[in-house]
């Protein structure tokens, strides 16, 4: 079953098992997309603005990528009114919350549909590209069925479907349409310099040592123009490479069962509202591209 007729059917959600976004974002490599995903947000001078402005992840330093993965996860795994409740509570969110651009003092509405709009594809072409250079089987055919089937999220968000791009040449044609707004600002050097030391010196200095190669390897898995306008070194891209298949094909050393726990379970409640065959899995998608 594909298509709204899959929506009638109850607990699957906004995708369900034959939806190529189940099974990637099931993916052990979808850690270092989610930061990777920051990295290329953090580009674009007021919507890095909107989230300086309004968050404390820099007292909560997991925090915001926390909740935007629980979001993820919801919205993917999680049944239809209850993914319905956490999107209203996110448009909410959005339409209330304002920023001052600091180059030219302008206001900044969170929900602005351009800046939905990029976070959004920044995410979801990050998403795609980390875990398919991460041996995913995502082949050019269901790239365009994901970046399709992600309209849908966007929709959640505010969006209207119909101004996301949905495949392959949409996305491409709407990153060349992007880049010449993109800055390395202010704004994005502190993204840059959080996202390679998250915690406080005086909390877990150790910790900070510890992480800073997994933030440099998520910086390290931009596109080059991305890492272009950051001006920043990057590992070797082989080794980048060779890292990331390497973490992934041990799933990070952390089993499916205990890891689709964090940072919510929704993994493991869809499961048991639709049985085993639910749980994501890379073959799976394999075989959706064989039917």
């Amino acid at each position: 079953m594909t298509g709204e007729d899959a929506f009638d059917t109850p607990g699957r959600g906004y995708f369900g098992p034959d939806a190529v976004s189940w099974h990637l974002h099931g993916d052990p490599a979808m850690w270092a997309a989610g930061i990777c995903s920051l990295y290329l947000q953090a580009l674009h001078p007021r919507a890095v603005a909107g989230v300086v402005q309004n968050s404390d992840f820099q007292r909560d330093p997991l925090g915001r990528l926390r909740r935007t993965s629980a979001f993820v996860g919801l919205a993917t795994y999680g049944g239809r009114a209850e993914v319905d409740r956490a999107a209203a509570r996110v448009r909410h969110v959005h339409s209330i919350l304002t920023a001052t651009d600091p180059r030219d003092g302008s206001p900044i509405r969170l929900d602005e549909p351009e800046l939905l709009r990029w976070v959004h594809c920044a995410e979801v072409a990050s998403f795609a590209s980390v875990v398919r250079r991460g041996g995913f089987p995502l082949t050019g055919a269901l790239l365009d069925r994901y970046f399709d089937e992600q309209r849908r999220g966007a929709g959640l968000v505010g969006l209207d479907p119909a101004t996301v791009p949905g495949s392959r040449r949409e996305m491409a044609a709407y990153f060349a349409r992007m880049r010449p707004l993109l800055a390395r600002t202010e704004d994005a050097e502190l993204i840059y310099r959080f996202l390679h030391r998250p915690f406080p010196e005086w909390w877990r200095s150790g910790v900070n040592l510890a992480y800073r190669p997994v933030g440099h390897l998520a910086y390290s898995l931009l596109p080059g123009w991305a890492r272009r306008i950051y001006g920043r070194p990057a590992f070797p891209r082989a080794a980048v490479t060779a890292g990331l298949r390497a973490a992934r094909a041990t799933g990070l050393a952390v089993p499916g069962a205990i890891r689709w726990r964090f940072p919510a379970d929704h993994v493991l409640r869809a499961v048991e509202r639709l049985g085993e065959p639910a749980y994501p899995s890379a073959r799976a998608v394999a075989a959706l591209g064989a039917a």
